[in-house]
Formats: structure tokens, sequence, C-alpha cells
């Protein structure tokens, strides 16, 4: 889906090029003899590549190949340190007092002590100083990956020697078999067969060489949209907790007046809770759920990015929401520098957005819609827009836009109920406001992904023609529609017949496209995935739903039970892991962990857990397993330039603004006028998200960079105006409109409508 095996062939195989933005890495060496490829002509792993060999999707690719580092983590690559130390100069000789004469055998000692002083100084302050200035040339120039020990073997990490007393420094690199010491004091060993190296410097904390495999490009590298593949997993539950991922979280009020089903309600409880640590108990999750470690195993699994869903509270919340505020954002720290430690990229998705996109539990407050639908629709959709340029402002920075070269700009909104015509006028209106402050043009700021919102996916093929950096996000499940009691044996090639050339389609008339979560579901099993206490499909227990059932007398105890689960079941799984994977092509798995029910303390949805797969044999230890699971046929298009920053994007034509003003003409329900609902003040102080704090090996701070990509943007966000009254922002969708604030009029309402049109910025 990702290339044009006919344009671009064998394009993982070109040797890497000297310039970083347009390098192709080079496969390991098994990939780089023919023999081993399942067609001689690509080993590209698509639904487009031909195939001519028979393959079981369920037996490893290189069952015994060992994969070799092909660069050396001690060499220059991996050090650079920037505390501002300087290193006395070279002598440049003195004087040696009269005309006295001396012996003859002076001369050559002397000579010998100023040899070995230039020695000395002028060869640390090469490998120091000067040397790591010049990785990036060296590391673009070279057919190998920064970190090779030069034997090929695993190493331990790699340290520095202490100039000024000549000890030896925590290690800040290394490979398979090294030893990762933590912020807490704790140690493990890293493991990754796959060629990935960590880096972690404290005198050089933004350092972007380290690698997560030797196929995925490093992080100081550009990431090639048309030929690198994105294999990753969601963070799920985490910085936004979800009943069925984090069940322990919620168990403990099934019984209280208000049922906890969402984080709204699970914060009220947590707050009324105050003998268990009230509303902090939300932070002790965010310590425990995903940890350093949990980074490490990722690289390890052979994934090169994660998902990483966030709430707007991580920036701000009113008074009358009962969230945690601002907290999650130190997490949300915390995994940009664990992403950057283990050389992994990071999709930053904004999850939850004032009023609820969706109605849905993860969507803050379940219930209802209220962004960009209802009496308080345009309201609440200005508030959003403010939260996303925050987080544009901030993650488009130098020391972030590699790390982060996607943002999820709204996670399913649900465009059916919200309408195509508001949502194309609010993507526009977003897509201005967002390239105002990064400019146009490849490099400025990351990809804007926005959901298919539920719609298929040809009907986004030539939507808001001339947008610069578009990226499509689709999550296709199997077990959400009627449930299937067809043999899981006949389901292992159903995400190649039912996706793939969709996806191929997409990829070549809209452009970027990703699967932004997928899982192993095949039914709607599992504690919780519906909804807290609200039944299953399979079991003809969810309410509302009429449909078939799985007509299975044990219901769902055999598929919840996966400690029970037999070899065929285990390899029928896993063959449903790699058809998905080869048919999305770009995707990330919903989710990395799933915790244990604190009743049952076992994992109860172990359809949805990658690291629970992976150790007990459902998921594929390397996720290339994947290559031509789908067999071959209907091969992308290469990109165009236009979708990728290049000539043709950042231009809407008039008839495209014409067609998709803002506000938009009207909201649902009913046509309501956008002009005559409750409407916020643009005057409010910006609350920027805060950097992180580092210290160097010397515990002197070391420069975090600062939170705000554009100086000039200094626009107030919108907020309440203080003598108007409004209705309940979450609970306006159906309510009638209220009698005008005469505090608020026409220019208070339409002030974003002036904001001017982005400018094309020279790629930095």
């Amino acid at each position: 889906m990702s290339y044009n095996p006919v344009a671009n062939p064998g394009a993982e195989a070109t040797p890497r090029a000297a310039s970083f933005d347009d390098e192709q890495l080079q496969p390991p060496a098994p990939f780089r003899d023919s023999a081993n490829l399942r067609d001689s002509g690509s080993y590209r792993d698509s639904y487009g590549v031909p195939s001519n060999m028979s393959y079981d999707s369920a037996q490893p690719l290189h069952p015994a190949a060992s994969y070799q580092y092909r660069d050396d983590p001690h060499s220059s690559a991996m050090f650079s340190e920037k505390d501002g130390a300087t290193y006395p100069p070279s002598p440049s000789g003195g004087r040696y007092g009269g005309k006295k004469s001396r012996p003859w055998w002076i001369i050559p000692v002397i000579i010998a002590v100023i040899v070995a002083i230039i020695v000395a100084v002028v060869v640390p302050v090469y490998f120091k100083v000067i040397k790591p200035d010049n990785n990036a040339t060296e590391a673009s120039s070279t057919t190998d990956n920064p970190g090779k020990p030069d034997d090929g073997g695993s190493q331990p990490g790699s340290g520095t020697t202490n100039p000024d007393t000549n000890t030896p420094q925590l290690a800040i690199t290394g490979g398979d078999g090294s030893t990762v010491k933590t912020e807490d004091g704790s140690t493990f060993t890293y493991s990754n067969q796959f060629g990935g190296f960590w880096v972690d410097d404290p005198n050089d904390p933004f350092n972007s060489n380290a690698q997560a495999q030797s196929w995925s490009p490093p992080l100081n590298q550009s990431w090639d949209w048309q030929n690198n593949k994105i294999r990753g997993v969601n963070l799920g539950g985490w910085l936004v907790p979800e009943p069925f991922i984090v069940p322990a979280l919620f168990e403990p009020y099934l019984n209280s007046s208000i049922l906890a089903r969402d984080e709204w309600t699970l914060s009220q409880n947590m707050a009324a809770d105050t003998a268990n640590g009230g509303l902090n108990q939300l932070e002790n999750h965010y310590k425990t759920f995903i940890t350093e470690q949990d980074f490490a195993r990722i690289a390890g699994a052979g994934l090169n990015w994660v998902r990483l869903p966030m709430p707007f509270w991580a920036i701000q919340k009113y008074d009358s929401e009962p969230f945690l505020e601002h907290v999650s954002w130190t997490y949300a720290l915390k995994a940009f520098k664990w992403a950057r430690k283990y050389g992994i990229r990071i999709n930053l998705d904004l999850h939850a957005v004032p009023g609820s996109q969706n109605g849905y539990n993860h969507s803050g407050k379940m219930g209802m819609i209220n962004f960009l639908m209802g009496v308080m629709g345009y309201a609440n959709a200005e508030r959003g827009l403010d939260y996303m340029r925050i987080i544009v402002e901030f993650i488009s920075q130098p020391e972030y836009k590699n790390l982060i070269p996607l943002f999820g700009v709204m996670n399913e909104a649900r465009t059916a109920d919200i309408g195509m015509d508001v949502i194309g006028s609010f993507y526009l209106h977003m897509h201005d406001v967002l390239r105002n402050v990064t400019g146009i043009g490849a490099g400025n700021g990351p990809f804007l992904s926005i959901h298919d919102g539920f719609q298929p996916l040809a009907q986004w093929a030539d939507f808001l023609p001339g947008n610069d950096r578009l990226a499509l996000d689709t999550h296709p499940y199997m077990c959400f529609s009627d449930a299937d009691s067809t043999p899981l044996a006949q389901k292992v090639q159903r995400p190649c017949t039912s996706w793939a050339a969709e996806y191929n389609t997409s990829w070549s008339s809209f452009g970027v496209t990703t699967a932004g979560e997928w899982s192993l579901a095949i039914n709607d099993c599992g504690l919780w995935v519906n909804g807290v206490n609200a039944g299953t499909r399979w079991e003809g227990t969810l309410s509302g739903y009429s449909g078939p059932t799985g007509g299975d007398p044990s219901g769902c105890q055999d598929w919840n039970n996966w400690q029970t689960w037999t070899p065929d079941i285990k390899t029928n799984l896993k063959g449903v892991a790699l058809s998905s994977m080869d048919a999305l092509q770009n995707w990330f798995f919903w989710t990395w962990k799933i915790g244990n029910s604190s009743i049952s303390g076992t994992v109860e949805a172990p359809f949805w857990s990658y690291s629970l797969g992976l150790e007990n044999g459902w998921m594929p230890t390397d996720p290339r397993e994947a290559i031509g699971a789908c067999g071959g046929g209907s091969p992308a298009s290469a990109l165009k330039p236009s979708m990728t920053g290049g000539a043709g994007s950042g231009n809407f034509a008039a008839d495209v603004r014409a067609a998709n003003p803002w506000p938009p003409t009207s909201l649902q329900p009913g046509g309501l006028q956008p002009n005559q609902l409750p409407s916020y003040t643009q005057t409010g102080t910006i609350p920027t998200l805060p950097a992180p704090t580092f210290t160097n090996a010397k515990g002197q701070n070391v420069n975090s960079g600062g939170s705000w990509t554009d100086q000039s943007d200094t626009t107030p966000i919108f907020t309440p105006i203080s003598s108007c009254t409004y209705p309940d922002a979450w609970n306006a969708n159906g309510i009638a409109v209220p009698p005008p604030c005469p505090a608020a009029g026409a220019a208070v309402r339409f002030a974003r409508d002036r904001v001017p049109m982005p400018k094309r910025t020279a790629s930095p």
C-alpha cells in the first residue's frame, strides 16, 4: 500500500543515500539474498506484491536467521558532549630562562612531552566534540547502521570517561544484551535481535541517533513515507484509561451510585474515594501501566512506531470538568524521552476533545456528541482547535519534529452524525490554523492525520484537494458488526480479501493512509469490550443488538480463557495477524497491553494485547513474517509530490474554500445556525505545554528546548465570556438554543475566520 513495486522496484534494498531525507535503508543480510525472498523480484510486504511462492503465514520467515548489527555503538556517532566544557589549548612553547647551556638530551625530552600533551588534549577533543558534530554526515554516507559493534555481536552498554577524574561514567548506548539503567535506579537487560540500539546521553538529551531496528531509519533521519514501513502499536488505556484495557481501575466502583464507565465517571468516583488516594490514583496508574521497559520491548519486538492517545485535559480543563488536569502531560514527556532513547517514532493522537466527538467512553464522557454538534458544538470546536494548535506548537519544534512526524488531530469523530459538510469545513479551518503555525511544505511540522469517520475510504479520495500533508487514519475491526460463527481457520485470509485492495486504492487516491487501530478480535468477546456491563453480540446479550450470535454453548468463556487455547487456535490467530499486517501495510495494533482484572487476576480481553500474544505465541516475534501473506495483487501507486508536501500542496482553490466555509453553514441536529449559538471570546491566556527538564552527568542544567514553535503566534485562546451563562457543554445536544448573551457579538463569534492563509515555507 505504501509503495509502487513497479515505480520503485526493490525500494527497501536501495543502498543508503548521502542525504538523510532521501535515504533508503538496506534490509538485514538475509533480505538482500534473493533466495530468501518470497518473491525473487521484491520482498516488499504488501498485498500489492506479487508472489510466485506458496507460503504458510504462520511459518516464521527466517526462523534461524541471525541479524547482525551493521554499525558500532561505540563509535563517535553515539557520543556528543554539549555540556559547555572547555579544553586547554595545546602548548605553544614558553620561556625556559637565559642562555645557559643544557644537556643535549633535554630537547628531545621536551619535544616528547609536548607531543604527549598534544595527544592527551587534542584526541579527546576530537572524539568528544569534533567527530560527534560530524555524525550526521558520517551516518548518511555509509550503507551500515550507526551503532554496529565491530565484531557483529552483542555488546554491553557503552559509556564515557570523565576527563576530570578519568573515571568511567554511566553507559549512554547499547545493543542487544546491554544493561539499561532507568531513572528510578532499576536495571534490565535490553533484548533486540534486529540490530537496534538505544542512546541516552545526559549531556545531549535530544540525541536522535538511536535506531529501533536495522531496517528502520534512526530518528536523525526523516521518515520516508513512500518506502519506510510503519509497524506500530498503540499505548491505549495509559493516558486515556478505558474500562476493557484497565478494568482494575473501574472495578472498585461497580456498585457506586455513579457507575464508573468512562473517565468522567471514573474521575468522579476517584475524587470521592479519598481513602484510596482520591484522583491521584490516576497518577499511580500513569506511573506503572507503561514504563520505559515497555518501549524497550516494543523496539525488540520489531516495532518502530507507537500511537500515543492523549486527552485535552493534559493541557487544560474547565472547573466543571472532573478530570485530572495537566498530570498526563508529564507522562507524555516521559513517552517522548523513552521513544527517543529506543529510536521509536510517535503518532500523537488527540483522543478526547471538549464535548466529545463521538459519545464513546474513550472520548472523555460517554453519551452524546457535543463537538461540532448541538447548541455548544461551535464553542467546543473553537476550544478544541486551540488545544490542537498548542500541541502542534510544541511538537513542531526542532527537538521533536522527527520524533513525532504524525499528529492525529481528533480520534474517531462520528462523521455520519456530524455531517461530511461540517467536518470538511472544520478540517479546512484546522488546516489553516495549524499550517499557519508550521508553515507549508515537507519538513514543516507533522503530517496532520484525520480519521475516516467510519465512512468508506473511497469517500475521502478527493478530500480538500490542495491540502498540505493530510494523512487518513482508519480503524478496521472485525468484531463490531454481526457476530460471525465461521471457523477461525476460515478467517485467516479475511483481512486480505476485505481490506487490502481498499487500502492500496486509498494510498493512490488520497495519499498517506494508516490503520491507526486494528486487533485480533474475531468476535466481541472480552471483558467490557463493548463497555462496562454492556454484554456482547457473540452471546446475544448486547443491548439493542438483534443480529446473529456465535451459537457457542460456552458463550465467550473459551475465547476469554486464553490459557486453554490450543496450538491450532494460536496458529490461526497468528495467521490473522500476519494477513492484517500485510493487508494494512502501515499500521498500529490496538493495543500493546491489557491490564489484569482485579477480580480474576488475569487478562480477560486477550485478542487485544500485542504483548500477551508475543509472550504466548499468537503474535509474530518478527512482524516481517507478514511479507507476502496476502499473496500479491492490486499494487498501490507511488505517492504524488503533492501528497508529501511537494509541488501542488498547500494551495486551496477558491471553489474548495467556498464549499467548506468556517463557521459551517449549519450544525446538526436541525440545521442550527452558528451565529445564533453560544460562543466564546478569543481573549484567554495561552496555556503552553511545559518543556521537560534535564541535567547532565555533572548535575548541571541542560537546554531543554521550549514549548512554542512560532514565536509570532500570540493569538489568545477562546474562553467563556465571564458575564455570560452557558449550557452544559457536554450535554447540550438536542436542547433549545438559549437567548443570546448581550456581551457576545459577531466579532467574538467569528474572530478565527480571519486567520491568515498559511505561507509556503522552505524545508528546514
